[in-house]
């Protein structure tokens, strides 16, 4: 195999002239010189100078490989440049996956933090709802996945065992009624008060959240609607459509005219996490991420 050492040496010695003149450009010993020279024949199969008195030549495959040095040595230097400057933070590039209430809660702060900080690192941002969000990170189509889970869910604690999870937040759900439902002025109710109610419900997995919530308060929920848009279910409900429950993150950044909320008991919450894949958490870029992340749930 030929090294890049070597041919330093060798495009040395073609601009030299001889041994001693690229020990002289190098700043090593000319034996030195000489013993590089004959590994690199040795891995090139051929002679590439011939010393004749004090002169040195190159031979034809010598001339070749001069020639071809150049523009590696080139490309290897801008090669050790670009990754200096992406371990340094001056540049690289984070693919991002979130689900939305995600991404318009904690995903704007962190990015603008990292802006901040980095100026050079790209962030692009895509949404999917778990568990698409956490298999495009395994498949390699994102390098961060925000990602949930609820308590007792399907899956387990063994669902992310591969991955490096940056726990973020715990985010409860809350009960929402109209305006002029019974328990608007409650302010809490139990699950089961709410049995004989037409719901609303939002994404698959949280679909799948509240039939068991349910299912554990003792009745099954007639769902009329079903929605992955947080402002739609909002007025589903204002209108007196039915109840819904949602997570407090997607509440956060609408308005929820016309509603009202309630702690529902039993409580029921979900983990929401960063993820990414072992490998990639050394990736400077991405662990910075991962950090802005976690920093922005602290608010």
């Amino acid at each position: 195999m030929i090294e890049a050492r070597h041919l330093r040496v060798l495009r040395a010695v073609a601009a030299t002239g001889s041994f001693s003149g690229a020990a002289r450009e190098l700043g090593c010993t000319q034996p030195a010189v000489s013993q590089q020279m004959k590994s690199l024949e040795t891995s090139a199969g051929t002679r590439l100078i011939v010393r004749t008195g004090r002169e040195t030549r190159l031979t034809q495959a010598g001339q070749v490989l001069v020639r071809h040095a150049t523009g590696i040595l080139a490309g290897l230097t801008a090669a050790e440049e670009e990754v200096a400057a992406i371990v340094g933070l001056r540049a690289g590039r984070v693919r991002l996956v979130s689900f939305p209430s995600g991404s318009s809660t904690l995903v704007p702060a962190a990015l603008a933090a990292l802006r901040a900080a980095h100026p050079g690192t790209r962030v692009s941002l895509v949404e999917a709802e778990p568990p698409r969000s956490v298999g495009m990170l395994r498949d390699g189509d994102c390098d961060v996945a925000l990602a949930f889970r609820y308590d007792g869910a399907a899956g387990g604690p063994g669902e992310w065992e591969d991955l490096v999870v940056r726990p973020l937040l715990v985010d409860r759900l809350v009960g929402l009624v109209p305006e002029g439902h019974p328990l608007a002025d409650a302010g809490e109710a139990a699950l089961a008060d709410l049995a004989e109610e037409s719901w609303i419900a939002g994404c698959p997995r949280c679909r799948t959240q509240l039939v068991d919530a349910c299912a554990g308060a003792g009745f099954t929920p007639r769902i009329d609607f079903a929605t992955d848009d947080c402002p739609a279910v909002i007025g589903l409900v204002a209108a007196g459509l039915g109840v819904a429950m949602l997570p407090e993150l997607a509440l956060a950044p609408v308005r929820t005219d016309g509603v009202r909320r309630l702690a529902v008991t039993p409580a029921v919450s979900r983990e929401v996490v960063a993820l990414t894949l072992p490998d990639l958490a050394r990736v400077p870029a991405v662990a910075a991420t991962l950090d802005e992340l976690v920093a922005a749930a602290a608010f």
